[in-house]
């Protein structure tokens, strides 16, 4: 359990009672709890392990010593005697601390003074010593239940109306999401920075928003706010919740403000997705077209990595980092910004780009000295070049590198068919066609395109032969039998009769 003098120490740095005192309402009897003793006996009850109710707060506070109690206002002195406070009088106080901190038309938001009570407090309870000790965050949203039930589903009201439903993870194989009635709450944890010494991780930064809001939206203008009080943002850690957001909800303004937003990306954006005016997109960057792609395509480190794991993720990260775009100016209002060829800064040798101590052209010499124009040439001469010329002169010819690696198989494949069918070439084949013409199907074999094609032998024409000679036939009979009838003809007549 937390000392009461912490928890009143870290009020008092707050300075959030004396601003909610302030706004208050005061009539002719002063109240008996004040709105410092309130906020004291909320984080007791929170300290402790005890639900947020508000009968866990008033037990809290009863449960003081007695010296404590009448130092806090929790037992008073009447007309009749010494009063102990009720929970009534608690449940009027609060009534009257919800009103002056929320807003006249809830929204599912919290109001800008009660988010700026609550900064003041979070950031009360850091120790001094501790405020410097790290500019990185760690940011995530969690579901947080609400304590009313959920409206009918036939229309109604609840005791919480600006509850909603949402979307949680259940940690269960079967149903991977389940519905909840209440908030988001999104929170930022102070973690080491990189290569830095060790801190507590506690909570620096939080707020609450409806479910029917984006939490995300809801938690940047609280982060953003953080250097006009005096506090540099440095690195934020966020999951893959966080990297697929519209940019001006959530990159922008924290890139504005001067942080470095190192995130999860969402798995759909892993790997290489495409180009961009030849640079390859790839893990949310821009890189060199002739990065391996086994450095585009590095997955992230499992949570049960080993340190040499670690270490070899590291080392496969810091490669690829050397064949991203760099930076070369500022961001603009949009935070837009221009990049670099990695090769023309000096980071990387690349294929694609000449190296800068390659022999080049030498230096400018004497211009030649013109010839005369050509004669006729004397039709008994022998057209051969003059002394110290080619017949044919040497052209002027460009390296022609190999593909481009980033092209599919298929496509690298019809690449080389089509080069190698170039007017100079392409190889004619031999084929052998029936003299009626290839219109029958399958006409030719299906050989290979190296080899010659001899016409289906079903589709060739037979040479004209000699004239085969008559068949024997056997002689007539000279008393042929007669025909049998046909009972199932009937009468009918025979074709040839003999006369």
């Amino acid at each position: 359990m937390v000392p009461l003098p912490a928890l009143e120490a870290v009020i008092d740095a707050s300075g959030a009672a004396p601003r909610i005192e302030a706004l208050l309402p005061s009539g002719a009897r002063p109240r008996q709890l004040s709105a410092r003793t309130l906020l004291l006996g909320m984080m007791i009850a929170a300290a402790d392990g005890r639900p947020a109710h508000l009968t866990r707060v008033h037990q809290a506070l009863a449960a003081l010593g007695e010296d404590q109690r009448r130092r806090l206002g929790v037992v008073a002195d009447w007309k009749g005697g010494p009063h102990q406070l009720t929970c009534r009088q608690a449940e009027y106080t609060f009534r009257l601390v919800t009103r002056a901190l929320g807003k006249d038309e809830p929204d599912g938001l919290p109001s800008a003074l009660l988010q700026r009570t609550c900064d003041d407090l979070l950031e009360a309870s850091i120790p001094a010593e501790l405020k410097n000790a790290s500019r990185s965050l760690a940011v995530d949203w969690s579901d947080l239940q609400s304590f009313s039930r959920p409206p009918p589903s036939k229309g109604g009201s609840c005791a919480d109306p600006e509850a909603s439903w949402g979307h949680r993870r259940n940690n269960l194989r079967h149903d991977e999401d389940e519905l909840f009635f209440g908030y988001y709450l999104s929170d930022a944890i102070m973690v080491p920075d990189e290569q830095g010494p060790p801190v507590p991780e506690t909570a620096r930064r939080m707020t609450a928003s409806s479910c029917r809001h984006d939490p995300v939206p809801a938690f940047t203008p609280v982060l953003t706010a953080m250097p006009g009080d005096g506090i540099p943002l440095g690195d934020i850690l966020s999951d893959s919740g966080y990297s697929h957001r519209v940019p001006r909800n959530w990159a922008s303004p924290l890139r504005q403000a001067g942080a470095a937003l190192i995130q999860d990306l969402h798995p759909s954006d892993r790997g290489p997705r495409g180009t961009h005016q030849g640079a390859i997109i790839a893990n949310g960057s821009l890189y060199c077209p002739g990065t391996p792609r086994t450095l585009l395509e590095i997955a992230p480190l499992a949570r049960a990595a080993t340190p040499a794991q670690a270490a070899a993720h590291d080392a496969r990260t810091a490669e690829a980092a050397r064949h991203k775009l760099g930076r070369l100016t500022a961001d603009d209002e949009d935070g837009c910004h221009r990049v670099q060829c990695p090769a023309a800064a000096g980071k990387i040798r690349c294929p694609l780009r000449p190296r800068l101590d390659e022999a080049g052209p030498g230096p400018p010499g004497d211009p030649a000295t013109p010839r005369g124009p050509a004669g006729l040439l004397h039709p008994a001469h022998h057209h051969r070049p003059a002394r110290g010329e080619r017949e044919d002169r040497a052209e002027a010819r460009l390296p022609v590198g190999g593909l481009a690696p980033l092209l599919q198989q298929a496509q690298r494949r019809r690449a080389r068919l089509r080069h190698r069918q170039g007017p100079r070439q392409q190889r004619h084949l031999p084929r052998l066609v029936p003299p009626h013409g290839p219109r029958a199907p399958r006409a030719l074999h299906r050989h290979p395109a190296h080899r010659p094609q001899p016409a289906h032998p079903h589709c060739l024409g037979r040479p004209p032969g000699g004239k085969r000679p008559p068949r024997r036939q056997r002689p007539a009979p000279q008393d042929p039998a007669p025909t049998p009838k046909d009972r199932n003809r009937g009468h009918c007549r025979p074709a040839l009769a003999p006369r």
